[in-house]
């Protein structure tokens, strides 16, 4: 599903924020990616998506590689990753229905498919009852769901989340979770970058460690700090 080969990011400010990183992660996989601030995590995720291109090495995605990929093919990459983001990102004047149905009008999908996609969309993330919300009338949790289903609407076989839980309460971060696990027991795979000990222990799925852009530590049901 993803693979990395010797991949190296040097930016233009001199910072090198990859270094040498081999990593696979395999279709159906749940895999937490960890580190302190600056370690690589987010520029490991946006070379997934092809937001950023490797000064060094390959990456490939469901067997693209995405350093000779042409930039024309890079939306039709991205419909097959959903993407979840911490900030959310929904469009503040649209309702939750309307995001939706806009992500999907967006890869051409006709109108009988977007009434039927959505509402077993907004049932698996459990916000059937807010379809007429707009984003600024739900709290945190609420639109962290909304960014979830935006993000499945079209049913990627991957599903990548940078800081899923970083806005949002212990409990309301656990549910997200739980709801990011029961996609991923459905078949997608997941790769979530977090800051959140709490969750990466709980969740005992594989870790993969970056430091400094280098990964130190890659295990499987493994916590935050296992060494063993």
């Amino acid at each position: 599903m993803i693979d990395f080969q010797d991949v190296s990011v040097l930016y233009p400010n001199g910072v090198r924020a990859l270094d040498g990183v081999n990593v696979t992660v395999q279709k159906g996989e749940f895999a937490f990616i960890v580190g302190a601030t600056g370690s690589g995590k987010s520029t490991l995720l946006k070379l997934i998506y092809r937001e950023e291109l490797p000064t060094q090495g390959q990456v490939r995605v469901m067997g693209d590689d995405l350093t000779d990929l042409h930039p024309g093919a890079v939306p039709y990459l991205r419909r097959k990753i959903g993407i979840v983001f911490q900030d959310f990102r929904l469009l503040p004047q649209k309702t939750v229905w309307e995001n939706l149905a806009f992500a999907l009008r967006v890869i051409g999908a006709p109108s009988r498919e977007i009434v039927r996609r959505i509402p077993e969309i907004l049932d698996l993330v459990s916000l059937t009852h807010r379809c007429d919300a707009f984003p600024h009338q739900l709290s945190g949790g609420e639109q962290q769901r909304a960014s979830i289903a935006r993000a499945l609407v079209n049913n990627p076989p991957l599903l990548v989340a940078d800081e899923p839980t970083g806005n949002l309460d212990p409990d309301t971060s656990w549910d997200i979770i739980q709801l990011i696990s029961r996609i991923n027991i459905r078949g997608a795979t997941v790769l979530c970058a977090t800051h959140d000990r709490e969750i990466v222990d709980k969740m005992r799925r594989r870790v993969v460690v970056l430091d400094r852009g280098h990964i130190i530590r890659d295990q499987q049901r493994s916590s935050y700090d296992d060494e063993s």
